[in-house]
C-alpha cells in the first residue's frame, strides 16, 4: 500500500526536461487530445465533470476513460472527481483498469464539491458528510489497489473479505491529489493526499496554502517527499490586456455565475504575454510545479489561440525559470 506523501507512482519526467510539468484541461474533441498528445510541450491532460450541475457538463470518469482511449504518452487526470458521491469500490475498480490500459499513466484528482447540492440529493448523499467521506473514501482507495483481499470497519463504506484486482500498473495506484481552496482541504492533502491542485488563487495565496501544507505535515509527523504541488490556473493571453480580462471575466462568470470583472487580476493569469508570464512565474516562485492551464475563452478559436501562445512563447521562459528556482546551490556558494 502506498503511503501518502510519497510518490505512489514512478510520475512521467517532463516532456521537454526540468523541473516544471505542463498540463492542460481537456474539452471533450477527439481530434484536439490526440494533438494534445503529440505536443512537447504538454505533460499531462485533465478531464473533469459534475453528475448534476448547472451547466450541463461531462461526468469526470467517464472523461478519464475517454482520454485512456486517445492518448499513448501524456498522463492523464481528473481534475476534479467529486469523490463522495462515489462508491469507492467502483473508483479502486475503475482507476486500476485504467491505470492498466494506459501503462500506469493516471492521477486520481478529487474534491469534495459542494456548489451544487442537487449532485448530492441526487447521487443520495447528504451533503453535510462530503468531507469525512472523501477523507475515508481516500485511505480506503489505497487499501484496496493493494490487490489484496481487506475488510474496512469506516462508518461510511463498510465491507468484508473484499479483493479488486488485478492492481493498478503504479505500485500503490496512482498518486491522489486533492483539490480545494479552504484549509480544511489543505489538511487534507497534508495527511492524505499525493499532491495539492488549489483553484481560483492567486500567487500569494498559492504560497500561504503550501506554507500551511508543510506545517499541518510537520505538526503531524509526515514526510512530504514525492508530494506534488499542483496550480489550476484560468489563463488568456492577448495583445490587448483589457481585452484578454475581460475575455477571461466573461469565461468565468459563466461558469461560476458570478461577476468577474473586479477579481479578474487576483484569480486568473490574463492579459498581454509579458504579463502573463510574470503572473505564472509567480505561482512556480510560490511553489507550484505542475501547472494546469484553462483557456479562459469562450469562443474556442479563442481558446485555441491562448493556448498557443502559451506553449510557444510563455511555456519556454517558465520551464527555465523552474529549473532556475530549483538548481542546487552549490556548497560554499
Amino acid at each position: 500500500m502506498s503511503t501518502p506523501g510519497t510518490a505512489s507512482g514512478t510520475p512521467t519526467a517532463p516532456a521537454a526536461g526540468g523541473s516544471l510539468r505542463v498540463g492542460l484541461t481537456w474539452g471533450g474533441d477527439p481530434g484536439r487530445a490526440r494533438a494534445y498528445d503529440a505536443e512537447p510541450a504538454i505533460d499531462s491532460l485533465w478531464t473533469g465533470g459534475h453528475v448534476a450541475s448547472r451547466n450541463p457538463t461531462p461526468e469526470a470518469m467517464m472523461g478519464l476513460a475517454r482520454l485512456s482511449a486517445l492518448t499513448e504518452r501524456v498522463r492523464i487526470g481528473t481534475s476534479i472527481l467529486l469523490l463522495p458521491l462515489y462508491s469507492p469500490a467502483i473508483v479502486a475498480k475503475q482507476v486500476a483498469d485504467l491505470d492498466r490500459v494506459t501503462n500506469g499513466r493516471v492521477i486520481l484528482g478529487v474534491g469534495i464539491g459542494g456548489e451544487y447540492p442537487q449532485e448530492f440529493r441526487a447521487c443520495q448523499v447528504p451533503i453535510s458528510e462530503r468531507g469525512r467521506r472523501t477523507n475515508e473514501s481516500i485511505q480506503l482507495l489505497r487499501r484496496l489497489w493493494t490487490a489484496e483481499e481487506i475488510s474496512h470497519d469506516g462508518p461510511y463504506y463498510p465491507m468484508a473479505d473484499v479483493r479488486i484486482h488485478p492492481a493498478p500498473v503504479q505500485p500503490g495506484g496512482p498518486p491522489i491529489v486533492v483539490a480545494g481552496r479552504r484549509e480544511p482541504a489543505m489538511r487534507r492533502a497534508a495527511l492524505l493526499g499525493d499532491g495539492w491542485m488549489p483553484y481560483l488563487y492567486s500567487p500569494r495565496r498559492y504560497a500561504d496554502s503550501v506554507a500551511t501544507i508543510r506545517r499541518i505535515a510537520a505538526e503531524n509527523g509526515r514526510d512530504l517527499a514525492g508530494f506534488d504541488w499542483y496550480a489550476f490556473v484560468f489563463v488568456n493571453v492577448h495583445d490587448d490586456g483589457d481585452a484578454a480580462r475581460e475575455q477571461a471575466a466573461r469565461m468565468l462568470g459563466g461558469q461560476y455565475n458570478q461577476d468577474f470583472r473586479a477579481m479578474v487580476d487576483r484569480v486568473a493569469a490574463a492579459g498581454t504575454a509579458a504579463e502573463v508570464e510574470r503572473r505564472l512565474t509567480a505561482f512556480l516562485d510560490a511553489g507550484a510545479r505542475h501547472l494546469i492551464f484553462v483557456p479562459a475563452a469562450r469562443e474556442p478559436a479563442a481558446a485555441n489561440l491562448v493556448v498557443r501562445r502559451l506553449l510557444d512563447e510563455i511555456v519556454p521562459a517558465l520551464r527555465e525559470r523552474a529549473d532556475q528556482v530549483d538548481q542546487p546551490t552549490a556548497p560554499g556558494s
